[in-house]
């Protein structure tokens, strides 16, 4: 039997906005930071960096309370470090948010706003230089996982 509603999602982790840069003097890191304090939302955080996942997911993976996970998932979409990235349905019909991290990386630095558009130029310096290398990286890990899954089936 067909499902009529989805179980699964396609979202994915990947964040391809232009990173926004925290200095110490912005109102929005001091949410950030306390946000980051508790190891439990830290742990959500690199979970939700790993691929995408609901609420309900997230709590057996980590073996806490739904209540937990939901708590910590508030407070992550507040600080705009994760976001609601698509829908899913439970076996049971209920609707589920899919969270993943930000589109939009953030950049922490201990710096005032003064030192931002420095900042920003070496950033880009950086993806400039960076950029063709992390592509052939990608392309070399798809290569390897491709004739890794082919050796395993043969």
């Amino acid at each position: 039997m067909s499902r009529l509603l989805p179980t699964t999602t396609n979202a994915s982790t990947e964040q391809t906005g232009q990173p926004s840069l925290l200095c110490i003097d912005d109102d929005r890191t001091d949410d950030v930071l306390a946000t980051l304090s508790s190891e439990t939302a830290r742990t959500v955080f690199r979970e939700l960096n790993e691929r995408p996942s609901t609420a309900a997911a997230l709590a057996d993976r980590l073996e806490m309370s739904i209540q937990s996970v939901s708590y910590h998932l508030e407070n992550l979409t507040e600080t705009g470090l994760i976001e609601v990235a698509d829908t899913c349905y439970s076996e049971k019909g209920r609707e589920m948010d899919v969270y993943t991290v930000a589109e939009e990386p953030t950049v922490l630095f201990l710096g005032t706003e003064d030192d931002q558009p420095g900042l920003r130029v070496a950033f880009k310096n950086l993806a400039v230089a960076v950029g063709p290398v992390s592509v052939l990286i990608a392309l070399w890990e798809t290569v390897v996982r491709y004739v890794g899954s082919d050796v395993g089936s043969a």
